[in-house]
C-alpha cells in the first residue's frame, strides 16, 4: 500500500520523504490556503515546488475550485500543464463527472474527491477517473462506518476490473491506515501526524527504556 501525505506544506513533505514514507501528495483548497501564497501565480508556483520534491513515479493531486463545467476544464488544463506529476482533483458533482470524462479523453489524470457512497465511486470509475478519494473520517463523523464503504468500493472495482485506484482520504487514526491495508486499497492519504502515530506503541517505549537501563547498570 502506498502512503500519500495530505498537505500543501513543503516542510511536512520533506519530513515524510526523510521517513521513507512518501509515495505522493494530495492537496485541497483549504490546505493551500494555510500556506504563504497570496495570488494565483504563487499558488501555481507552490504546486511546482511540491512536484519537484517528488520522484518520477509519484504525483500530487491539485484541486480545481470551479464548479462550472467550462471553468473546470480551463482550470484543470492549466493545472495539468504546470508539471507532468500533477493529477487534477475534481469534486464528485455532475459537472465534475463530465469534466473527468473530458480529461480521460485528453489523457489527463484525475482524482475524483468528496466520495461518500459506492454509487459515486462507480460513476467516477465509469467516467474514467484514475483515482477516487472516499472520505473515511467524515463518514465516521456522521455515524457511518467509512471502512465499510472502502470495502464495498474495492469489491465493485474488483468485480468489473476497473482500473480506477482507491486513494482512501480523511484518515484520522492509525487504525484507519491498518484497516485500509487489510482491505487492499491502493493508497491512503493522511496528515503527517497520523503517519507518525503508526510508529508509537507503549510496549516499545517500555522495552527500550528497560534495555537501556539494563545496559547502563552492567556497563559502568
Amino acid at each position: 500500500m502506498k502512503f500519500f501525505i495530505d498537505t500543501a506544506n513543503l516542510k511536512e513533505i520533506d519530513e515524510a520523504r526523510s521517513l521513507g514514507m512518501l509515495n505522493g501528495v494530495t492537496t485541497n483548497p483549504s490546505l493551500i490556503s494555510k500556506e504563504s501564497v497570496y495570488n494565483q501565480k504563487e499558488i501555481y508556483q507552490h504546486y511546482i515546488s511540491i512536484c519537484k520534491r517528488l520522484k518520477n513515479d509519484e504525483n500530487v493531486s491539485a484541486e480545481v475550485i470551479s464548479s462550472d463545467y467550462t471553468d473546470m476544464i480551463q482550470e484543470g488544463e492549466k493545472l495539468a500543464s504546470l508539471h507532468p506529476k500533477i493529477v487534477v482533483k475534481i469534486p464528485m458533482t455532475k459537472n465534475g463527472v463530465m469534466a473527468i470524462k473530458y480529461f480521460f479523453r485528453k489523457k489527463i489524470k484525475t482524482n475524483c474527491t468528496l466520495i461518500f457512497s459506492t454509487g459515486q465511486a462507480l460513476v467516477a470509475a465509469k467516467a474514467g477517473a484514475d483515482y477516487v478519494s472516499p472520505f473515511l473520517g467524515r463518514l465516521d463523523d456522521v455515524s457511518y462506518n467509512g471502512l465499510s464503504l472502502i470495502k464495498e468500493i474495492k469489491n465493485i472495482y474488483d468485480n468489473y476490473y476497473f482500473k480506477t485506484k482507491i486513494l482512501a482520504a480523511s484518515i484520522r487514526s492509525p487504525l484507519h491506515i491498518v484497516e485500509c491495508a487489510k482491505i487492499g486499497v491502493y493508497a491512503v492519504t493522511s496528515p503527517i501526524n497520523v503517519i507518525y502515530s503508526l510508529l508509537n506503541h507503549p510496549l516499545t517505549n517500555i522495552g527500550l527504556a528497560r534495555f537501556i537501563k539494563d545496559f547502563k547498570n552492567k556497563i559502568k
